[in-house]
Formats: structure tokens, C-alpha cells, sequence
């Protein structure tokens, strides 16, 4: 695979307006001066589409910026010292892409576009050189890791306590709540990741998923047309996420 393309020309800042931007409220602190909005847009550079499978960051390789995905979406896959590859994260539209990269000085994981994917990069020495200055900027900052790592605690949670069907209902409710941030619906949403890659990240084969996504249809809760989903009971898959209804569930 090719490395991240250092030498694809940066689109010019005329393209990039956080102003307009409708995911801004996301990523940019909504306590941030037009001043402020200006100067945190001058250290925001935009880079061209990454087509499907295109690599943005490679594992282990060293940290110096952050990403904010505008459109499209991307997933991040770290190697086990077992030689297996582990999917660990999937990233929407308006969310940060290496925050847990700032403590190690490393991308901990290779990410790649799921599909036609734009992102903005963020570079770090600009961003830690603006935070003391621009008011709200820290702050916004350790909110959206604290977030970070109250949804990776969470993971854990779901990884080592739970079931397959409650795993699998815990990344659908999951899923609902990033859509209905971004002003989408909860219950109707296209997911760009295949099933394998949604088995990858619950620590699931491929054939659990598929079978249990036919349980949830057949019990009513959703409704699947290849990679567009629908719930139809958003309460009950809830329920199911938190280990309780099994049986009403899924009978």
C-alpha cells in the first residue's frame, strides 16, 4: 500500500471555511470569536478526496497532526503483536482523527478510508501554539478526549462482558446517537464499514454478525438492505445493549 501522500498538494485556504461548514459546531468550540474562528481556520488545511481503501495515516508512524473528517468516513486498524489485524475505531464526519497519538508521539494505528472520504489536518505544533490564546480552544480540546475515552471505556465494557447479540445492539445504539449528533436520523443510516469490519471491532466472525443482524430482523428491531439500516425499535435495542430483554428481544 502506498504511504500517506505528503506530497498531494493541499487544497487552498478559499476552500476551507469553517464558518459555513456544517459540522463546525463538532469540531470548532462554539465559544470561538469570528477572530478566533479566522486564526483557527489559518492553521486548518484541507486535503484531497482519499478514494476507498486510500491510506491517511500509517501505524507507528510519528505524530504531528490531527484530522477532522468533513465527509465520508474511515476506519483504524491496529496490528497485534500476533501479527492480527484489530479494527479499533470508525470515524465520522466532524470527528477527530489521532488524539490517541499526542501521548506516544505515534499514530497507534494505520487508518484508512472506508469510502470517498475529505478530511482537514490540524497540525499539533500549530494547535498546542493557539490553545493558551484562543479562548475555549483547550478546553474543547479535552472535552473531545474525555469523550474519546469514555466511548473506548465503553468498548472495553462491551468487549469483555458481553454477549454477541448485546455486542452487536450496543454498535447499533452507538451508531444511532453519533447520527442523531450530526442532525441525521437515529433510526435510518447507510454505514460505509462491511460486515467483517463491524466483526473486527466487536471481536466477532463475520458469520456472527450476519446471522445475529437476521435475528434482529426477524425479532422486528431493524431492518437490513445491504449496508442501509433501519430500527425499528430503538427503545428495545437499547434494552438489548444493556443486557436486559434478551429473551423479549430476540424470543
Amino acid at each position: 500500500m502506498t504511504k500517506p501522500s505528503r506530497l498531494m498538494r493541499f487544497a487552498g485556504s478559499h476552500d476551507l471555511r469553517c464558518q459555513t461548514c456544517s459540522l463546525s459546531a463538532l469540531c470548532v468550540p462554539s465559544t470561538l470569536t469570528l477572530r478566533d474562528v479566522e486564526r483557527f481556520e489559518s492553521l486548518t488545511r484541507q486535503w484531497p478526496p482519499l478514494h476507498k481503501r486510500q491510506i491517511l495515516l500509517h501505524q507507528e508512524s510519528p505524530f504531528s497532526s490531527l484530522f477532522v473528517v468533513r465527509s465520508g468516513s474511515l476506519k483504524q486498524t491496529s496490528r497485534c503483536p500476533s501479527g492480527d489485524d484489530q479494527i479499533t475505531h470508525f470515524f465520522l464526519p466532524g470527528e477527530l482523527v489521532g488524539l490517541d497519538a499526542i501521548g506516544a508521539h505515534h499514530y497507534p494505528g494505520t487508518v484508512t478510508a472506508l469510502e470517498t472520504t475529505t478530511v482537514c489536518e490540524i497540525p499539533y505544533h500549530h494547535l498546542d501554539g493557539q490553545s493558551d490564546s484562543v479562548v475555549g480552544l483547550r478546553e474543547h480540546l479535552l472535552q473531545v478526549m474525555s469523550r474519546e475515552l469514555h466511548n473506548e471505556r465503553m468498548l472495553v465494557r462491551v468487549l469483555l462482558r458481553r454477549t454477541s447479540d448485546v455486542r452487536l445492539a450496543s454498535f447499533f445504539v452507538a451508531m444511532s446517537a453519533r447520527f442523531q449528533r450530526r442532525g441525521y436520523s437515529p433510526h435510518c443510516f447507510r454505514l460505509a464499514m462491511s460486515r467483517a469490519d463491524i466483526g473486527s471491532y466487536l471481536g466477532l466472525a463475520v458469520e456472527t454478525v450476519s446471522r445475529l443482524l437476521g435475528r434482529f430482523q426477524q425479532s422486528g428491531l431493524m431492518t437490513t438492505r445491504g449496508r442501509e439500516f433501519e430500527i425499528h425499535d430503538l427503545d428495545a435495542l437499547s434494552r438489548l445493549a444493556e443486557g436486559e430483554g434478551r429473551q423479549s428481544a430476540l424470543g
